[in-house]
């Protein structure tokens, strides 16, 4: 029946009034509290920029098979086990043993808890393959391996991207994981894309190695250019310490020479390590070597036990500051290109809003004057509820803080059309009833009922679209996919509470009234 309860009626007065006041929330600034939430807008509603990076896993991969290289030749020399002629090809490690060895190779790859494996924890999971053809073995990662080690260099440069725009103080970065080795990136109201895309695309691998004439050198060597690439020098593959051994960085004028430096402290172990460098190495060169080029390359005159020091290179401040902040957030697991990019400029956002706004008005209004026109108060009541029906959905999506966009504007539109339609459904129903049921509540009642069916059934079959959309489709169209799903649950609230108990207020003051529709 048309009768709804006073609790009934309460709790729906409560639920709409409530996001009513979370939706009007957008239009007024509150500092904190529950209705300090706000619709964040997308980039093509405010401008910003859109980067797609691309992980370049192979120097990774190749820094873990030097690595398990390394972990093999020691580990058997240990045991008096002579690994012959070990060399990386193709993302394959390649050796041979003698022929007495070969039993003692293989079990050693097979034992979970063996100390061959300290940087595959998971061997178990088979992230290793060992292959043999008679005294030559193979060592390649599987399948498996290849994407746990993708996935975890897409966590690691997801965590330093995020790092480097907060520094950056970009409002509302929205950093995502695409496939296994790329990173989506939507900067919105981004006001300088090139120094983001300046900063993302260095790796910042710091290291300090000393400056060695000797090319027998036994940690070995590599020849490494200035940053000018004008001159170049010879350096030892010796790390004294890395960018991993920072605990802070910062751009300061250096009050000697007035020229920009960047001034960092070490953690214990790195001030350690430093402390002792420097007191061996007084009268050498320290090379200060970033993504493999050399920053400078001072000669230490002292001993730096404090565990400070400072970076000099002919900086202006701002290069200074972004070279800090590199340095703060840590070195990128592997290189990232940019394959993919957008920038929408704030004007062309305005008008996108503009637009958006203008759609919407117009088509609000031509339902507004159909509904009107077609139905009368009936018309005016689905007017009503289709405008508490628009709050409480930007009232959800302000209370999630979701992101608006173009396609999110357009959701809004068609759940407008798609509330009127089942409100259009009720009332045509209603009146087919009226021409058997002479007693109005019986014949709104019956309209109300058998309609519900039909309305579910196309809801829920819109509901089923939008959810395939949003798992299957990209930025732009999930924000479709979102408001049109929100959109569907608070047209069923709407049309079944909100406007039902509206005509059930009038259809019961005007019960005995011939032709109430």
């Amino acid at each position: 029946m048309l009768y709804f309860s006073k609790l009934r009626i309460l709790f729906i007065s409560l639920f709409s009034l409530l996001f009513i006041l979370i939706a009007s929330s957008n239009l007024f600034k509150v500092d904190e509290g529950f209705f300090d939430k706000k619709i964040n807008l997308g980039l093509d509603l405010q401008g910003g920029s859109y980067l797609l990076l691309e992980i370049d896993n192979d120097p990774v991969i190749e820094q873990k098979l030097q690595n398990l290289t390394s972990t093999i030749r020691n580990y058997f020399k240990d045991k008096d086990i002579k690994i012959n002629n070990i060399k990386i090809d193709k993302q394959n490690i390649f050796f041979n043993v003698l022929d007495q060895n070969k039993k003692i190779i293989i079990d050693t790859f097979e034992d979970e808890n063996s100390d061959i494996n300290p940087y595959y924890p998971t061997f178990k999971s088979h992230q290793l393959i060992l292959e043999d053809t008679g005294l030559n073995f193979k060592v390649s990662f599987s399948k498996q391996g290849l994407i746990a080690l993708k996935t975890s260099s897409q966590d690691q440069a997801i965590e330093i991207v995020r790092r480097r725009i907060d520094e950056v103080g970009t409002n509302e970065p929205n950093i995502l994981k695409r496939g296994n080795n790329r990173i989506l990136v939507e900067l919105p109201g981004l006001d300088d894309p090139m120094r983001v895309k300046s900063l993302l695309g260095k790796t910042a691998n710091l290291t300090f190695r000393f400056v060695t004439n000797d090319n027998n050198d036994r940690f070995g060597v590599d020849k490494l250019k200035f940053e000018d690439g004008l001159d170049e020098a010879t350096v030892s593959k010796r790390i004294i310490i890395s960018g991993d051994n920072l605990l802070d960085a910062q751009p300061k004028m250096d009050a000697q020479t007035n020229q920009t430096i960047v001034s960092f402290s070490l953690d214990r172990v790195g001030a350690k390590r430093f402390g002792k460098a420097t007191s061996t190495g007084i009268g050498k060169q320290l090379a200060i070597v970033l993504d493999g080029k050399i920053i400078s390359a001072p000669v230490i005159r002292d001993t730096i036990a404090s565990g400070s020091g400072q970076i000099s290179g002919g900086f202006t401040f701002q290069s200074a500051t972004d070279l800090a902040l590199l340095l703060r957030s840590g070195a990128l697991p592997a290189p990232l290109n940019i394959i993919e990019e957008r920038t929408v400029g704030p004007d062309l956002g305005q008008d996108s809003i503009n637009a958006g706004m203008i759609a919407l008005a117009i088509g609000f209004l031509l339902v507004i004057i159909f509904m009107f026109v077609k139905y009368r108060i009936f018309g005016l009541i689905t007017n009503v509820t289709l405008i508490i029906n628009l709050f409480i959905l930007l009232g959800i999506l302000t209370l999630f803080e979701a992101t608006l966009t173009l396609p999110g504007i357009a959701g809004i539109i068609l759940t407008v059309g798609m509330a009127v339609d089942a409100n259009v459904l009720i009332f045509e129903r209603i009146k087919e009833e009226l021409k058997d049921e002479k007693n109005n509540i019986i014949a709104f009642d019956s309209g109300y009922t058998k309609s519900r069916t039909a309305i579910i059934d196309a809801n829920i079959t819109t509901l089923l679209a939008a959810i395939i959309l949003f798992f299957m489709g990209s930025g732009p169209v999930k924000g479709f996919s979102v408001t049109l799903g929100v959109g569907i649950f608070t047209t069923l609230f709407s049309v079944y509470f909100i406007a039902r108990l509206f005509t059930s207020i009038y259809v019961s003051k005007n019960r005995n009234k011939e032709k109430l529709i």
